[in-house]
């Protein structure tokens, strides 16, 4: 029985990480939490770009010309959707999350997921390196696993 485990094994990779400037005391974070994951894990600083767009609404548009450039073999993707007082979050929060998983099937290229959908600030900045860790260094290493898993199953013989 073959079995197979992708390991956050990022030397020799190219990765982007995509960010929203919206709520940006946040993104700011998660992003340079993303950025430490990928250069602990083995990516030189020359091998990963960063990308801002102006909210989580857009992440799914550049998301697709990033991987449609096949310049990445992976992408990060962090942001923060905190619920307001009208229903655009919920619009917000769901177009995003859908949009970023289609781009990655269709691309078949790994995104690190590390849009939060907070009820409030307060729950964002936890898991923008406070008491929660911090989700855009859980997303790299996320993408990072997957890349490689995509490797190994690439490279598995055929039975």
């Amino acid at each position: 029985m073959a079995e197979f485990v992708g390991t956050p094994a990022g030397a020799g990779r190219r990765v982007a990480v995509l960010a929203s400037r919206f709520n940006e005391s946040v993104t700011q974070k998660l992003a340079d939490g993303a950025i430490d994951a990928l250069v602990r894990h083995g990516l030189v600083t020359e091998n990963i770009d960063i990308v801002w767009v102006p909210g989580a609404w857009e992440l799914p548009a550049a998301a697709r010309r990033l991987l449609a450039s096949e310049r990445y073999d992976a992408l990060v993707v962090v942001g923060a959707v905190i619920r307001g007082e009208t229903p655009h979050f919920d619009y917000i929060a769901a177009e995003a999350s859908r949009g970023l998983a289609q781009a990655s099937a269709d691309y078949d290229v790994p995104v690190g997921f590390g849009l939060l959908t907070t009820d409030t600030t307060a729950q964002a900045e936890a898991r923008a390196g406070g008491d929660h860790g911090n989700k855009g260094w859980d997303a790299a290493i996320a993408a990072l696993e997957m890349a490689d898993l995509f490797d190994r199953l690439d490279a598995a013989p055929e039975s």
